[in-house]
């Protein structure tokens, strides 16, 4: 299974970069204009356009590119010169931590609401309903700027701005964190609390967990060792959706809280049509959303062992 997961990372990469690169070349602008300026001479333009190999058709600007690529040669910014391995992996590390600290919260919260919501139901229940509701139906980058107003602005608890590297402390590095975390899960947790729930009710429901009370088997057991391993199947299908959901909502985030991180790398080159840097971040983005699916995949096989022989 992981065999053929890994053989299909290929076309998918392919096909992410064939349509990044169709996108860009028809956002609107001028490379060569954006680099040289306004005032630049067409003769100067028209030098540029002919060094960077702006002048041939879209399809062999790909495949130059993707020649390059094979070899672990994915280019240079075109204003910087720096190669976007080098600005990639200088960006890695902060959408890194947005995306792994949101996938643990929705997790660990999303299963604990929707296991409580099972056996308290009622208030809880109908609680973790509205708040679906308003995590669906409220955009990530429109939930960040009512927590910036509220705890950074309004009571000034956490940072509005900037991000702390984690080798300055893993206190400082969460801290300044958590408004984009919240930001960025809420609606994943949301989606895993309500499909762990309806799940775990169905598990409650079930015979066999009425001939384990029979025998005197006591509820916390019955709940981590029977319940919570049967509901959660369902549940690490959504939770591997909102972890990539909250990967590609970093686009927005990172603009709201201004963090360095790949997101907002992604929104300036694509203001300053720098293919080879935006190629990159495609690139690795599919790859991050992959290893995700890999990582659900590998979930499956320990919860239910059929599934690997599957």
């Amino acid at each position: 299974m992981l065999v053929r997961r890994f053989v299909l990372v290929i076309p998918m990469i392919i096909v992410v970069s064939v349509i990044m690169f169709v996108l860009a070349s028809l956002v609107p602008g001028d490379q060569a204009r954006a680099i040289l300026g306004e005032t630049a001479t067409p003769e100067a333009i028209a030098a540029l356009r002919e060094q960077l190999g702006l002048n041939l058709p879209w399809y062999q600007q790909y495949l130059n590119w993707a020649s390059s690529a094979v070899r672990g040669d994915f280019g240079a910014s075109i204003y910087s010169g720096e190669p976007v391995v080098s600005i990639l992996a200088g960006r890695f590390p902060v959408t890194a931590s947005l995306a792994l600290l949101s996938t643990l919260l929705i997790a660990v919260a999303g299963i604990s609401l929707g296991l409580m919501s099972a056996l308290r139901g009622g208030a809880v229940g109908r609680i973790l309903d509205a708040v679906s509701l308003f995590g669906l139906a409220v955009p990530s980058f429109a939930i960040a700027i009512l927590l910036v107003s509220l705890f950074a602005v309004t009571v000034r608890i956490f940072p509005a701005t900037g991000y702390t590297p984690i080798e300055n402390g893993v206190g400082p590095w969460i801290w300044a964190l958590v408004l984009p975390v919240i930001a960025l899960s809420l609606g994943g947790t949301t989606l895993v609390a309500k499909q762990m729930r309806d799940s775990a009710k169905e598990s409650l429901n079930k015979d066999f967990v009425r001939f384990l009370r029979a025998n005197g088997v006591g509820e916390a057991s019955i709940l981590i060792r029977h319940v919570l391993k049967n509901a959660a199947i369902p549940s690490i299908t959504i939770l591997g959706i909102g972890a990539v959901a909250a990967l590609t909502g970093t686009v927005f985030i990172e603009n709201v809280f201004v963090l360095p991180g790949l997101g907002s790398l992604a929104t300036q080159v694509t203001l300053n049509h720098d293919l080879p840097v935006l190629l990159g971040v495609g690139v690795l983005f599919t790859l991050i959303a992959v290893v995700i699916s890999l990582i659900v995949d590998l979930l499956y096989g320990v919860l239910n062992p059929k599934v690997r022989t599957a």
